[in-house]
């Protein structure tokens, strides 16, 4: 018999933020996309590359981000620094998930044992916006944005690295988070996990856990 989730364990981008990389590739550049056939071809060579993940673990600089991006792609550093830089600021909660979060809180008055925490692959300067942006992040009992530490999902490192740092028991952790390969890693800790594909099944998908 499975143990109760006390732990729930959010990803921040498309889960608990708007976040499309596409989209935003598709408003900014207006259908140039520098001998890539869309704009999501586009988007993966900007936001999915190794380059960017080394942003996303606090290795690699926003300037050298884009310094690189720009020579690999030939697009203007001018043109990538206006996608690029307001990010943090532009990135904004979803309204349903909030609600699902607030809702948890809620809940943690009639159940002690219910402590929330989040886990994401955030570069530091947007960790650093979003902290000063949204006082919800103060309703989180711990949590980790990648850069912070120098590691990111899918690395187990990051996962056991919270684990540790919270005292979570796997078999009562749930992670949430829009990435399958990212839920296979909590999956081999013993963490269960919620894939969540699209913002608007939360609600559906969250209930058999509550």
């Amino acid at each position: 018999m499975q143990k109760e989730i006390s732990n729930f364990v959010f990803d921040f981008g498309a889960v608990l933020f708007e976040w499309d990389p596409a989209v935003r590739v598709e408003k900014h550049f207006e259908g140039e996309w520098f001998g890539f056939n869309n704009a999501t071809e586009l988007a993966k060579n900007i936001f999915g590359h190794p380059t960017w993940h080394g942003f996303d673990q606090g290795v690699r600089s926003m300037d050298s981000v884009i310094e690189s991006t720009s020579k690999r792609l030939g697009i203007e550093v001018d043109q990538l620094t206006k996608l690029i830089e307001p990010i943090g600021e532009d990135l904004a909660p979803i309204a349903s998930s909030l609600k699902i979060l607030e809702e948890l809180r809620i809940r943690k008055k009639e159940k002690p044992s219910y402590r929330l925490f989040f886990l994401s692959n955030m570069p530091e300067p947007y960790a650093r916006v979003l902290e000063r942006k949204h006082h919800f992040l103060g309703w989180f009992d711990g949590g980790i944005f990648s850069a912070d530490v120098k590691l990111a999902k899918p690395d187990l490192k990051i996962y056991k690295l919270l684990a540790d740092r919270c005292d979570l028991d796997p078999r009562e952790t749930l992670f949430i988070d829009d990435q399958l390969l990212n839920i296979q890693a909590a999956e081999e800790l013993g963490w269960r996990g919620l894939h969540l594909q699209s913002p608007s099944l939360f609600v559906e998908k969250i209930k058999q856990f509550l």
